[in-house]
C-alpha cells in the first residue's frame, strides 16, 4: 500500500488552490505545511493534503513532470466521481474524459480523468466491487 505521493509543480500557491478545492470531495480535508528547513539539508518545503491522520498527497515547488506521473484518486460512489470532477473543472483542471464507465476496464468501474494545472493527470475512481455487497463477495472469493 502506498502510503505518500509528492507532485513537483511549477506553483505552489496556483496548486494549493487548485487540490483545496478539489481533494475535500474525496474526503482528504486536512492541510499541513512543512517547512523544509526542518529535514535534512537540501530537504524542500511541502504542502500536504491528507485524512483521518495520515498526509498522504504533497506538492513541492520545482520543474514539473506531468507526463510521469498519473494519480487515481478513490472515490466511495459515482456521485463523488462525479463531484470531483466538477470541483476540478471548476478550478481550472481540463477534461481528459468525462465522469462514466470505464467499460475497457470492467463495467463496475466508475471514473473521470483531468490535468491539474501543471497538466498532471488526475483520475477519480469509484470501483464498486470494492465497495457494499460488491466488495463483500469479493473477499468471499479471494483464498484463504
Amino acid at each position: 500500500m502506498l502510503d505518500h505521493i509528492i507532485l513537483t509543480v511549477s506553483d505552489t500557491a496556483c496548486s494549493i488552490a487548485f487540490y483545496e478545492q478539489v481533494l475535500p470531495v474525496l474526503g482528504i480535508t486536512a492541510r499541513l505545511d512543512y517547512a523544509g528547513s526542518e529535514g535534512p539539508p537540501g530537504h524542500p518545503d511541502l504542502k500536504g493534503f491528507g485524512a483521518n491522520g495520515r498526509m498522504l498527497f504533497w506538492l513541492r515547488q520545482g520543474v514539473p513532470a506531468p507526463g510521469a506521473v498519473h494519480v487515481g484518486l478513490a472515490a466511495t460512489s459515482a456521485a463523488m466521481v462525479d463531484a470531483a470532477h466538477a470541483a476540478a473543472i471548476k478550478a481550472g483542471g481540463s477534461e481528459i474524459h468525462a465522469p462514466g464507465p470505464q467499460l475497457h476496464y470492467d463495467p463496475r468501474y466508475y471514473a473521470a480523468q483531468v490535468r491539474d494545472p501543471d497538466g498532471y493527470s488526475l483520475e477519480f475512481v469509484y470501483k464498486s466491487w470494492q465497495h457494499g455487497e460488491d466488495a463483500a463477495q469479493s473477499l468471499s472469493r479471494e483464498p484463504s
